[in-house]
């Protein structure tokens, strides 16, 4: 199912993420700016669904600050800084960066050709400008490597953190599909080596690189204000 206004929302098994996955992706394109109320029925209308997924969604993001619950009125979108960004992405660069030097220990030449899979089907994609299937692909490619780490407790993490970082902008700044795809392949020389701290350099850098971009690009859409000392 798709709607009018965002062709890109599919119903899937898991309708509270999928819901949560489109919400914070209009915050993120400025569809839902800073002070901006959202109601259930709302939300539910314009995906298409009913009102019990939303408010799950609603109240998760609410749990990562994205939205905050005031009675009677809703879920008010709350502001986005440069130093939110910032501080996803330096706890991405640390957590990401020990999850590719564990998994350097790890890997194996199948799980090793599997990545090479992905990354393939990356680099297409980002040709294909498909952003959508770049998106896929990316989270994917990151995903294999934290299994692959086998640290449960680290991914959860990663995971929980990742969410906050609007995935969905990335494949669009200038430049990004290029600097991804030579981070990538240097994550994969480093894993293939097994070099734990040639991994844990590569991916830390892979995450610092898209800071400033992110925040130029967010803050030009007006999406991002800064905060003081950035």
């Amino acid at each position: 199912m798709s709607t009018a206004s965002d062709p890109g929302f599919v119903v899937r098994p898991q309708l509270s993420d999928d819901v949560a996955r489109y919400v914070r992706r209009r915050i993120f394109n400025g569809t839902y700016p800073a002070g901006e109320y959202l109601r259930l029925d709302q939300v539910a209308a314009e995906v298409g669904i009913s009102v019990t997924p939303v408010r799950e969604a609603l109240f998760n993001l609410r749990a990562e600050g994205l939205l905050e619950q005031h009675p009677r009125r809703g879920f008010v979108v709350l502001e986005v800084t440069a130093r939110d960004l910032a501080d996803v992405a330096l706890v991405q660069t640390f957590v990401g960066g020990e999850l590719a030097a564990r998994a350097a220990e790890n890997i194996t030449p199948e799980l090793a050709a599997e990545l090479r899979s992905i990354q393939d089907q990356l680099e297409t994609a980002y040709k294909l400008t498909d952003v959508e299937q770049a998106v896929r692909l990316n989270h994917d490619f990151h995903r294999l490597i934290n299994v692959i780490a086998d640290s449960p407790k680290l991914t959860q993490v990663m995971s929980g953190i990742t969410r906050y970082a609007p995935e969905s902008v990335f494949p669009t700044l200038e430049g990004w599909p290029q600097q991804s795809i030579r981070d990538h392949r240097a994550v994969i020389a480093a894993l293939e080596r097994g070099d734990g701290d040639a991994a844990r350099a590569a991916m830390a850098e892979h995450f610092t690189a898209g800071v400033t971009p992110l925040i130029e690009h967010l803050s030009e859409q007006g999406v991002v204000e800064s905060a003081q000392g950035d």
